[in-house]
């Protein structure tokens, strides 16, 4: 048998405490407690008892913590003198802890709660702390209890009691209290109250993420949509795989629920699979369990019950299978709190919570999402409102109050006008037609017609022979006009599926002479022939291309000439005529053959007049690609506010569009401009959000609904929102790195950098590192030393220098292989340096450290050679001079000798401090001769700044300071007062405006200290 001794067991729970949340950290505590106990040694108990209470409590086996504090609780009143100050401040705060416990378990009669909540208030009392944690302890178990009058008064006892030591934290106690105005009813005052949490004025280790989470229903119930997406994004992060935010993660769950975001719903629930079980803390099972319930019943009602959802156990359960075994047990567990405390209050407000209906129809996120699966027959149909492009739709979103023969008058006049709502006024007309027992043969042959256009532009192998048969039963009601378009439309047919070049041109001849043949009188024969026009003109362009495409002396710019002579000529046939929409189109063609002939001034103005003649003819939603097309354009020719006003155009053009794609790429064109100007980051975000939302709906995530994203992200970031940029870029990122390698290394290198800024260092440096495997086969090896860099730098700061090393290390060679960037070099070196001293500082290592920084000035005397007034390149040599006087003084230091430095100036320290002072090595001849080796490398670096001028002040002064107290160190102060009193009175004589306003007095205080 193996015996733990007294060193394991410290060892242990030095790591348990740096060990991550959750059942494996609680079971090694427990290992820890159980071994301390059997060592006798108890002090070291209860150090282990106190660690096993503080792991039940960051998990969800905090109801656990109970045993060990009693425990605990007893060595106090055995021997009150055994614990320090802190331990007792420790013990007595823990209370709190287990007094929500005690609450929180059924399971403890209501007799025992309440003793144990009197006992609270008894030691409080003695130890002379406030009663402010006891008031609000007793809020929650009398509001729990059905006893709202002493809840009130303990409430109002709790904000009156005064803070001490003992009192939670401010964004804590405001959790609470807005949770308590959130069951009155009332989320405003509830929002108010949590203010400073959201914003982040007032954290803790469990806050904001807990307030995020509970301020999503009130947002919702508010109308406040854009701060709960926001919350959700930025607390489901901070809340993910924490098992002590159990519930926040079903509330997050539900919120995905009630927003039309169950796909979202479904994989935050997949990725907490392994406590869909019952948990040790009931309390907090309740609670996750019923967002869960809100999921899963929105999921039935949606009709994917039979969905396999997570399994419960072990075994592998549908959505309706979890629903009914979860409903069973959090519904048991309710009952037990309403045993416990008699009252239905617990029950009750978990049936209404599961109840709750959606409060937005569709919510879009900007996160990436899966998609669910059709429901099967036998689904419920679940109604969504008509959109409010549909043209067929009444005032109160219903078409099957208008009458048919309404019905029919609409549907024909969009089609005729090319409306975007014509298919679901056809839809609609499809439903009627089928209903009644006799219809009118043109009704019947307009049906025809639209079924075979819809099977043309969708490529049925069948279109041509619909197209035949519609063309029929026009000529056979003798709606020639009728028959003339089905004409041309299979001549379009023929070529969109390869038929052969003659067969193409004998249908376009049909179709010319059918739509010339018409009678003279017949309104819209003009317009037939035009359009039979430029669909010749268009279809003869292509067949061109095609026939010219293996003979040698047939050119593009050729084709492009004749198209652009056939185009013109057309507009100026018919600029003046009833078609304009079809010179408006022939304008679009005529402005995208001038931008493939390189003339895109032409092409801008083209595009305009294209889209003003399609406003001008009724038909504003044609408008929308013309315009979309030249504001990317203008923003190529580095015109952005005309592009910004062409995108705009097309957003507002485009109100009655219905195809998703094309709303998606209207609102990227917006948002892609608005981020390149870089003046408008929520309203970039807003429009990058709904076009991810619609080219999801296209069914192109993974290619416009990725970019889109990539946006989104990009705009969050650039709006100081990086936890809302990262969560949307993780979700999107296998999409992005699918679209080649530049864009992977650009998506890897902005998450790195997002990452960093939300201290997920370790995470960060990952990205940095795999942008930079992927730069390895470019040609130019700068990118990938920069990535290097940024990985190393990331490392470092994460406290693993043997890693940062080796990246500092491949990026110093790599830069030294592109050459020319002295400066990044000059920084890697000075970093290695410091890196070199993280373990110890002997005397061997502050000699690597000087041979680095040596080699760092070696580099900028070179630089400084080509381009001595470089003011970068001298700025850096200053530096190094700085920094390697640092490290001198830290030589000193770690020595037994020291002085006084001003830490806000210590550049690359991070990670020295807390080293055990070694045993001098230095002598007192030694020890002086670095100092005067400091104060020269200071006053070098110091007139470097000076030379540099005002803007290096604050430079400046660190190094006049530090040679003073070097001086006075080596008791000398007069000559380090002689320093800063001659910095001052230059100081004084500098114009108003380039003094900085602390400067002055900062230095006038150092003269007086060196005085004194």
């Amino acid at each position: 048998m193996t015996t733990v001794t007294r060193e394991d067991i410290v060892r242990g729970l030095a790591e348990n405490r740096e060990a991550p949340n959750g059942s494996a950290r609680n079971a090694h505590a427990e290992a820890l407690a159980g071994a301390a106990e059997a060592s006798g040694d108890r002090t070291l108990f209860r150090q282990a008892l106190d660690n096993l209470i503080n792991a039940y409590l960051y998990s969800s086996e905090s109801s656990k913590m109970l045993v060990p504090f009693a425990r605990l609780l007893q060595e106090y009143d055995k021997d009150p003198g055994a614990f320090s100050e802190w331990d007792a401040h420790s013990l007595f705060w823990q209370f709190k802890w287990v007094a929500t416990a005690i609450s929180d378990s059924p399971g403890i009669p209501l007799e025992s709660a309440t003793g144990w909540l009197e006992e609270m208030e008894r030691r409080y009392r003695t130890a002379g702390y406030s009663e402010r944690p006891v008031r609000e302890a007793e809020l929650w178990l009398a509001h729990a209890t059905g006893q709202d009058e002493r809840a009130e008064q303990a409430f109002a006892r709790w904000q009156a009691a005064d803070r001490d030591t003992m009192s939670d934290c401010r964004a804590c106690e405001l959790n609470g209290q807005g949770q308590y105005a959130v069951l009155h009813g009332d989320d405003a005052e509830a929002l108010g109250i949590w203010k400073p949490v959201l914003e982040g004025d007032l954290t803790c280790a469990e806050e904001p993420h807990r307030v995020l989470a509970t301020s999503l229903l009130p947002l919702l119930r508010l109308g406040r949509t854009d701060e709960a997406r926001s919350n959700h994004l930025r607390g489901y992060r901070l809340a993910r795989g924490n098992d002590s935010l159990l519930p926040s993660v079903g509330r997050h769950i539900e919120f995905c629920a009630l927003t039309g975001n169950e796909p979202r719903g479904l994989e935050i629930l997949a990725e907490h699979a392994p406590h869909v079980t019952p948990l040790a803390n009931v309390d907090d099972q309740l609670a996750f369990h019923g967002g869960v319930l809100v999921l899963l019943r929105r999921l039935e009602e949606l009709g994917h019950g039979r969905l396999s959802a997570v399994p419960y156990e072990g075994i592998p359960r549908t959505v309706s299978e979890l629903y009914e075994v979860l409903h069973a047990g959090a519904l048991d567990i309710a009952r037990q709190f309403d045993a416990r405390n008699g009252t239905t209050r617990v029950s009750d407000r978990f049936l209404e919570r599961v109840a709750r209906q959606p409060l937005v129809g569709v919510l879009p996120l900007g996160v990436r999402g899966t998609t669910l699966p059709q429901p099967g027959p036998e689904a419920p149909a679940v109604a969504g409102p008509a959109t409010a492009t549909d043209p067929a739709s009444t005032a109160d979103g219903s078409r099957s109050s208008i009458g048919f023969e309404e019905l029919m008058d609409r549907a024909r006049s969009a089609r005729d006008l090319g409306h975007p709502g014509a298919d679901a006024l056809w839809a609609e007309v499809a439903v009627r037609v089928d209903a009644r027992p006799e219809t009118d043969p043109l009704v019947r042959a307009d049906l025809a017609d639209h079924r075979a256009l819809a099977a043309a532009r969708s490529g049925a192998e069948n279109a041509a022979a619909l197209l035949a048969a519609a063309r029929d039963a026009y000529l056979a009601l003798g709606r020639t006009e009728r028959a003339a378009l089905a004409e041309l439309r299979l001549a379009s047919e023929a070529a969109q599926s390869g038929a052969a070049p003659a067969r193409i041109r004998e249908l376009l001849a049909t179709a010319v002479r059918a739509a010339e043949a018409l009678d003279p009188a017949e309104p819209l024969r003009m317009r037939r022939i035009a359009l039979a026009e430029l669909s010749a003109i268009r279809v003869e362009s292509y067949l061109r291309s095609v026939e010219a495409s293996g003979a040698e002396n047939h050119g593009q710019e050729h084709g492009h000439g004749e198209l652009a002579a056939e185009l013109t000529a057309f507009v100026a046939a018919y600029r003046d005529t009833p078609a304009a929409d079809l010179v408006a189109e022939a304008e679009e063609m005529l402005g995208r053959v001038a931008l493939s002939q390189g003339d895109p001034e032409r092409a801008v103005t083209l595009l305009a007049d294209a889209a003003e003649r399609a406003v001008g003819a009724g038909r504003p939603w044609q408008a929308v690609d013309p315009l979309v097309l030249r504001a990317g354009l203008l923003m190529s020719l580095e015109r952005p506010e005309e592009a910004e006003r062409s995108a705009r155009s097309a957003l507002e053009h485009s109100a009655e569009m219905t195809d998703a794609e094309a709303l998606g790429v209207v609102r990227l064109t917006l948002a892609d401009v608005l981020l390149r100007r870089g003046t408008a980051a929520a309203e970039t975000a807003r429009h990058a959000l709904a076009a991810s939302h619609w080219f999801d709906q296209a069914g192109l995530t993974s290619d416009g609904g990725a970019q889109a994203r990539l946006l989104l992200a990009r705009a969050y970031a650039q709006d100081d929102r990086p936890a809302e940029a990262a969560e949307v870029l993780q979700s999107t990122l296998p999409d992005l790195l699918e679209h080649g390698d530049r864009q992977a290394v650009f998506v890897r290198e902005f998450l790195g950098d997002l990452l960093r800024r939300l201290n997920e260092l370790r995470p960060a440096a990952e990205q940095f590192l795999l942008a930079a495997e992927a730069t390895e086969g470019w040609e130019d090896p700068r990118p990938q030393a920069n990535l290097a860099q940024s990985a190393a730098d990331t490392l470092s700061d994460a406290g693993l220098p043997e890693e940062a090393v080796a990246a500092y290390e491949r990026s110093l060679a790599l830069h030294r292989l592109a050459g020319g960037a002295p400066i990044a070099e000059v920084r890697i070196l000075r970093s290695l340096a410091w890196l070199g001293l993280r373990e110890e500082i002997t005397g061997e290592a502050v000699e690597r450290a000087r041979a680095r920084m040596a080699e760092a000035a070696a580099v900028l005397e070179v630089a400084l050679s080509a381009e001595p007034g470089a003011s970068e390149l001298r700025s850096e040599l200053a530096q190094t001079w700085h920094q390697l006087a640092q490290v001198l003084d830290r030589h000193v230091s770690a020595n037994g000798q020291s002085h006084d430095e001003d830490e806000d100036y210590d550049e690359g320290l991070e990670g020295l401090e807390g080293q055990d002072d070694s045993e001098p090595s230095l002598d007192a001849s030694e020890v002086d001769g670095l100092r005067v080796e400091e104060i020269e490398l200071w006053d070098r670096a110091a007139q470097i700044y000076a030379d540099l001028g005002p803007e290096h002040l604050r430079d400046r002064f660190q190094c006049v300071t530090n040679a003073a107290w070097t001086e006075h160190e080596r008791d000398d102060a007069d000559a380090g007062a002689t320093r800063v009193s001659a910095l001052i009175d230059e100081l004084r004589l500098l114009p108003e405006g380039e003094l900085p306003d602390w400067l002055l007095p900062s230095a006038e205080r150092v003269l007086g200290q060196l005085r004194s």
